[in-house]
């Protein structure tokens, strides 16, 4: 039985969102170029501790931590947006604003995935790949 998720994406989010809940400082998932970029982003912004990658034979784990021991995970929500059986598409006026911007919207552009202010700034629309505050 092969554990092959449709939406790899939303593993993701759940396994760290799930990890968070619990307590757990670090996740070990599946990697793929997606995924990296993703959790890359989340590093970027303040809301994952540390993202490496560690190599394997059929295909290498990526290693999240999310918060260093004894702190708290700033993590409150994490939800995808766009989903395999509905994708949400928006122009770059039309990318939504996260808590008064305070949260952070992942866009995937043509010029891979970045947020939405730096997608707004550039002025390029996309899909909404997730939000998190």
């Amino acid at each position: 039985m092969s554990l092959q998720s449709t939406d790899p994406i939303a593993d993701l989010l759940t396994r760290i969102r799930n990890a968070a809940l619990v307590g757990k400082t670090e996740v070990r998932v599946p990697t793929s170029k997606l995924k990296k970029v993703v959790a890359e982003q989340l590093k970027a912004n303040n809301y994952l501790a540390d993202v490496k990658e560690e190599a394997g034979k059929p295909r290498g784990t990526l290693v999240i931590t999310i918060n260093k021991p004894g702190e708290n995970s700033v993590i409150n929500e994490l939800t995808r947006l766009s989903k395999p059986g509905r994708r949400v598409y928006v122009k770059a006026d039309e990318i939504p604003k996260v808590k008064s911007g305070r949260g952070l919207v992942l866009v995937s552009t043509s010029k891979g995935v970045i947020t939405g202010q730096e997608a707004a700034k550039q002025r390029l629309g996309g899909e909404l790949l997730l939000k998190v505050y």
